[in-house]
């Protein structure tokens, strides 16, 4: 550590990194979150609860992958914004909307899992559609209040055409502040309550010897997807968000560390991981709607018998104009 004036960090690796990162979660995450909320609107009529939830969750990952394309212009022109202040500031806000809503999402479609295992007389029969999209208003309710501050920090500087995905380094301090509460609010509690839900649901598919051991698989399943989310896409960026911010204010005070162009680094390629959730968010679907496995099965069952078939056919042609 030293008090001299620090070096600049570079911005060389983001330039690099997350364009092709965003290429292919744009692709992927449309495709596949199109096709999955087809497959979910086509049978709204026998929609359940818990489709609600997850059609909350595709909305979200289809707000922030529509932005996607500006922010990739913007990396690829070295960190020039041309799409104005007011347009910058709505493409974080999405960003921060698709991950706090999916993040709240989530939560609801374990809480829902956790009360049909454990309590299904006392509650589940008490619970409507009704109940659900009171719900799902409730979270982008609470999720736009936390991150509405957001949009009142400025995002992009004076000197130069740049769109920060926090601050400039004026109210960096501020920001962290904000950032630690943000984090805790609308990352560490929604992920005890699904630890909480999940650990009690875990003891009791093991204590109950008649348990479906088809609902012990789907309940696996779900919390393996949950696992991957939480430890891939969401523990990295927030650790590294909050860790890249406290850099940042040790320099603005001209205290100096060697990591702190690692710590720029981790957190540009956590950036690159929390976007996946919104490619990797329509496992949920799959996991959560039977049409929709259903759907998926014809479909794998017809692209690859497809080309068999043909192949077979084509034998006895062959062999009929060899003859």
């Amino acid at each position: 550590m030293n008090t001299t004036s620090c070096t600049k960090v570079s911005f060389d690796f983001t330039g690099k990194f997350l364009p092709p990162v965003y290429i292919l979660v744009f692709i992927v995450g449309l495709v596949a979150n199109g096709w999955g909320l087809k497959c979910l609107l086509q049978n709204w009529k026998k929609l359940k609860i818990i489709n609600v939830f997850v059609l909350n969750l595709g909305l979200a990952d289809i707000l922030y992958l529509l932005t996607l394309p500006f922010l990739v212009v913007y990396y690829i022109m070295n960190n020039e914004w041309i799409f104005g202040d007011v347009f910058c500031k709505i493409t974080r806000f999405c960003f921060n909307l698709n991950l706090y809503g999916s993040i709240g999402f989530l939560t609801c479609i374990s809480v829902y899992r956790y009360l049909a295992i454990v309590h299904p007389i006392k509650v589940m029969g008490r619970l409507t559609l009704t109940h659900s999209v009171v719900i799902s208003i409730t979270v982008w309710f609470l999720v736009s209040v936390q991150s509405l501050p957001d949009m009142f920090y400025t995002k992009t500087s004076n000197n130069s055409s740049m769109c920060f995905d926090t601050t400039s380094s004026i109210y960096v301090e501020d920001y962290l502040k904000y950032s630690l509460g943000w984090t805790f609010t609308a990352f560490c509690i929604p992920f005890l309550i699904l630890l909480g839900c999940y650990g009690h649901v875990i003891v009791v598919l093991c204590r109950g010897k008649a348990t479906d051991k088809v609902l012990k698989q789907r309940c696996l399943k779900l919390l393996f997807i949950l696992i991957l989310l939480f430890s891939v896409c969401y523990f990295p960026y927030h650790l590294f968000k909050n860790l890249n911010l406290w850099s940042r204010v040790l320099s603005e005070h001209n205290i100096c560390h060697q990591w702190n162009n690692r710590v720029y680094v981790a957190h540009q390629i956590s950036r690159g991981l929390v976007c996946l959730n919104s490619a990797l968010n329509p496992l949920v679907y799959v996991h959560g709607n039977e049409e929709i496995c259903a759907q998926l099965r014809r479909l794998l069952h017809h692209m690859f018998n497809r080309p068999l078939e043909t192949t077979s056919r084509s034998v006895p042609i062959t062999q009929i104009i060899n003859a």
